[in-house]
């Protein structure tokens, strides 16, 4: 496939309202309204040009839905929802494919309750050999660090890799919860950055036999970020689980509550003495921690436990099913109370989610996106699952390109 002209538009057709006779579902404020992908992962170049509507990603196994989910979490802070490396993004040259510099982008024009917004952004073309520095431009501009996205995009997936969230370490479930407190606190991308970066600081300095007055700071960095996160964390918990108990259609109500020491200092004193607190016990930690080469205590230990109400039972030990539609509910639930604070719902990015659904879910799935009017992106591999949609979403279907080298997307 050329590299110089994108493949087919995927242009939606019909108006966002005209969903079976239903009342039409509410203009969605954050919304992807076109997205340009280059040497992305499968993608040689390819471009989409939508409304606000939800988006049903149909086609083959490999034809690259995939991909252009990933293409979309990178509008916002962090690695995207398979967490690669920069480098393991960027699409391998086929026969004849040249290329003048470099790294992989992905742009696109995202409308938000402040208006439309142009984000660049993709690995550093610039960078040396190996690097994993990513760049972001908002509007054109060259931002500081790729956490002033918060301040534009929220967005929330789940993938079939994440059906295991619950029976596997704390550390997928808080970076969940994290996803979660972004849209509502869009700072809290840059103190959980800064917290990472001070204790990684840290933990090399302490390695070192480093200065103490330097440890000093760092601990203090590590004290007031930390407490922030944590604190961030605690009340969109508080916030969420008392939206999941009002149910969401036939989900089941999921329980939440976070755990850890840091949960349990907020919880009985004010935020300013548990800082004290946190820069105390990371000075009289130093000893241990430096021998055991890791951080014994901060916002990092702390864990989202998740329980199945109507049967007091912890989620990890539900079945398969069962973990997955307590998965959806805090999702939906967690859409439908941005939308209910006057917020913008998160971008929904939902792969492969609706065709393991029975009838009954996967009507109130798509019931539920619509009312909250969040822009959700679905995958599937067969364009009878998102039917009943009709022309309340844009359908897409996405097909191997005839040399195997990338993709043609075209609209369904």
């Amino acid at each position: 496939m050329s590299t110089e002209e994108p493949p087919l538009t995927g242009k939606p057709e019909g108006a966002p309202h005209e969903h079976g006779g239903a009342a039409p579902a509410p203009f969605a404020a954050l919304a992807v309204t076109r997205l340009t992908v280059t040497r992305f992962r499968s993608y040689a170049q390819a471009r989409l040009t939508l409304d606000r509507r939800p988006v049903a990603l149909t086609g083959p196994n490999g034809a690259g839905k995939t991909n252009l989910l990933e293409a979309v979490s990178f509008l916002a802070p962090g690695r995207g929802l398979r967490r690669a490396k920069l480098g393991d993004v960027e699409r391998l040259q086929a026969p004849g494919e040249t290329w003048e510099t470099p790294g992989w982008a992905v742009a696109a024009e995202v409308q938000t309750p402040l208006g439309a917004v142009e984000i660049g952004t993709g690995r550093d073309p610039n960078g040396a050999p190996g690097s994993e520095r990513r760049v972001v431009h908002i509007d054109g501009r060259p931002a500081k660090s790729q956490m002033a996205l918060a301040q534009y995009v929220s967005c929330v997936w789940l993938t079939p890799q994440m059906d295991r969230l619950f029976v596997e370490g704390a550390a997928g479930r808080r970076r969940f919860l994290d996803r979660l407190v972004f849209g509502f606190h869009p700072e809290h991308a840059g103190h959980l950055s800064r917290f990472e970066q001070a204790m990684r600081d840290r933990i090399r300095l302490l390695r070192e036999g480093g200065d103490p007055s330097w440890l000093t700071v760092l601990e203090d960095q590590m004290a007031t970020n930390g407490i922030a996160v944590a604190a961030a964390r605690r009340d969109v918990t508080a916030r969420l689980a008392a939206a999941c108990r009002r149910g969401v259609g036939p989900f089941p109500a999921p329980g939440l509550a976070l755990t850890g020491t840091l949960d349990g200092w907020l919880a009985d004193r004010p935020a300013v003495e548990a800082e004290d607190t946190l820069r105390r016990a990371l000075a009289e930690a130093r000893r241990i921690d430096a021998h055991a080469g890791t951080t014994t205590v901060g916002p990092h230990r702390s864990d989202l436990a998740v329980t199945y109400l109507a049967k007091g039972m912890p989620a990890d030990l539900g079945s398969t099913g069962e973990q997955k539609a307590l998965l959806i509910a805090i999702v939906l639930a967690n859409a439908r109370l941005m939308a209910a604070e006057g917020g913008a719902p998160p971008l929904l990015l939902l792969d492969e989610v609706a065709a393991h659904l029975d009838a009954e879910r996967r009507t109130a799935l798509f019931q539920e996106v619509l009312a909250t009017g969040s822009q959700a992106w679905m995958t599937g591999t067969d364009a009878a699952t998102f039917a009943e949609l009709g022309t309340a979403a844009s359908h897409v279907r996405v097909v191997p390109d005839e040399t195997g080298g990338g993709v043609v997307v075209g609209a369904g």
